[in-house]
């Protein structure tokens, strides 16, 4: 049902060692097939938040729930609800190179299923269906290190996806790629969001932002939750984009005019 919670998050606060605060109060709820975008300048607490719904890390105070049972160490403990909840979420990190780490694409992809219980010739053939599906099916014999950044992405998509997680986390997964990759990414979120997936995205890309999620967070410099809206009002919010650096600074050049600079952001202004 599209109203069944997946998560629930309820006044979390985390603080990293050296007493820097990384949230502080952060409360909301996640829908089965929701497609949200957390935004916010460097040192948000974005990828932070990504990781305790990951469950790789805990809050300090208050909860994380999943799929109706709170996020703790003793969660983990139980090899049942473990195997559960990795199989149905996936997390996407910001540096593929920590997902990569077989002697080729193929031998990736098949990985999580193998440690699943899937069978060698069962999950070679996933392999090959996973990368057929999206499109890199010539990756598969390449050695992850002598991949480009882009590539590097996407094979650790296809990793995640193999998996056919039910949630799927990603930690700014078009930073630093091309536009022509960009757009690839982009496409296979939307394919995977048609499959009825769950999809939480942090990024600071806004030109993705309304092409990947209906809703978006915005994380301020204070730790907590700025704003949340449906994407396309938060995005045409110029003041709330300002006050929490998320107005970028382009150069344009028009026709044979001088460069000038100028803010630019995405949407209309309010």
């Amino acid at each position: 049902m599209k109203n069944e919670n997946i998560f629930e998050v309820k006044g979390v606060e985390y603080t990293y060692p050296g007493k820097v605060a990384a949230l502080s109060g952060i409360s909301f709820d996640v829908k089965k097939g929701d497609r949200i975008a957390l935004i916010g300048a460097n040192g948000s607490g974005k990828s932070t938040l990504l990781a305790m719904l990951d469950g790789l890390i805990y809050p300090d105070k208050g909860s994380v729930a999943a799929f109706g049972r709170q996020l703790t160490e003793a969660a983990f403990n139980d090899g049942d609800f473990t195997k559960i909840f990795r199989s149905s979420v996936g997390f996407v990190f910001q540096n593929p190179e920590i997902q990569l780490f077989c002697p080729t694409v193929r031998e990736d992809i098949a990985f999580g299923p193998l440690c699943l219980g899937m069978n060698s010739e069962e999950a070679g053939k996933l392999a090959e269906a996973t990368a057929e599906k999206l499109g890199i099916k010539d990756l598969l014999e390449r050695q992850p290190h002598r991949l480009s950044i882009g590539e590097k992405k996407k094979a650790a998509i296809a990793a995640v996806l193999a998996l056919d997680p039910e949630v799927l986390l990603l930690d700014e997964p078009t930073a630093g790629l091309d536009p022509l990759t960009t757009r690839h990414i982009v496409e296979i979120l939307s394919m995977a969001s048609g499959e009825g997936k769950t999809i939480i995205t942090a990024t600071h890309d806004l030109h993705i932002v309304e092409e990947i999620a209906d809703i978006a967070y915005v994380l301020g410099k204070d730790k907590k939750i700025a704003a949340y809206g449906p994407a396309g009002e938060i995005l045409g919010n110029r003041r709330l984009l300002d006050e929490n650096n998320l107005a970028h600074v382009h150069i344009h050049s028009h026709g044979h005019e001088k460069p000038h600079i100028h803010p630019h952001i995405h949407g209309k202004n309010k």
